[in-house]
């Protein structure tokens, strides 16, 4: 899942940053509203945490813009705590959820997988499907009830497939959210990581539809 975090204090960031990491996220960070509101406009993200408190261009004015030009992606807004009129300014102008200063790292982690299980119309924290399970708190993965050993990139795939799981997903797309604006965002690295997974996983599990893209068998093969 591709993750924007919008925070100006850098220590908070890296904190962000670090966590967001660790739950198995691919995270880009910035520090100022108009370049969060140039990125939200421009780049596709899973989720977007954002600070209210931003130079440039405050929080909430960077939230209208996104919801004007049409952008959906869920909205996780970092409020200063007792701010609860900026909560409820937040709520109305789309923010999805909120999460008051101080805060744990471990509940910002918990509310951003709600959220995206949440635009994608699953509620369950266990994600199943055919013979394949995931378990985004602990990040493990099995197959048939047999717990396999991934990677943190190829739980990141998996992980994505299966929020995706009723359609068949480009690979421009999958790259996209995998890697970012990193360089290594080539067809052949995403035909690579698939026949990893596809080794560990066996068959069965991961389906390819010719000049389309990737899905997990099951669905929408």
């Amino acid at each position: 899942m591709r993750v924007l975090a919008v925070e100006d204090d850098p220590r908070i960031a890296a904190d962000l940053s670090a966590a967001l990491k660790k739950a198995g996220f691919l995270v880009e960070t910035c520090g100022d509203g108009e370049e969060a509101w140039f990125r939200g406009d421009t780049e596709a993200y899973d989720l977007i945490v954002l600070d209210l408190g931003l130079p440039k261009l405050d929080g909430l004015t960077v939230l209208k813009r996104w919801r004007a030009g049409g952008c959906q992606v869920p909205v996780l807004i970092l409020t200063a705590r007792g701010a609860w009129t900026e909560r409820v300014s937040g709520i109305d102008a789309g923010a999805d959820d909120y999460l008051p200063k101080p805060f744990r790292m471990e509940e910002l982690v918990a509310r951003a997988r709600a959220l995206i299980r949440r635009s994608a119309g699953r509620g369950t924290p266990v994600e199943a499907h055919g013979r394949l399970t995931l378990e985004p708190a602990k990040m493990e993965v099995s197959v048939g009830g047999k717990p396999v050993a991934v990677s943190a990139l190829e739980y990141r795939l998996l992980s994505y497939l299966m929020l995706h799981r009723d359609r068949v997903l480009p690979p421009v797309e999958i790259l996209e959210h995998l890697y970012g604006d990193e360089d290594s965002r080539e067809a052949n690295a995403l035909e690579a990581l698939v026949a990893r997974l596809r080794r560990k996983l066996g068959p069965g599990v991961i389906g390819t539809r010719r000049g389309f893209g990737y899905f997990l068998e099951g669905g929408a093969g």
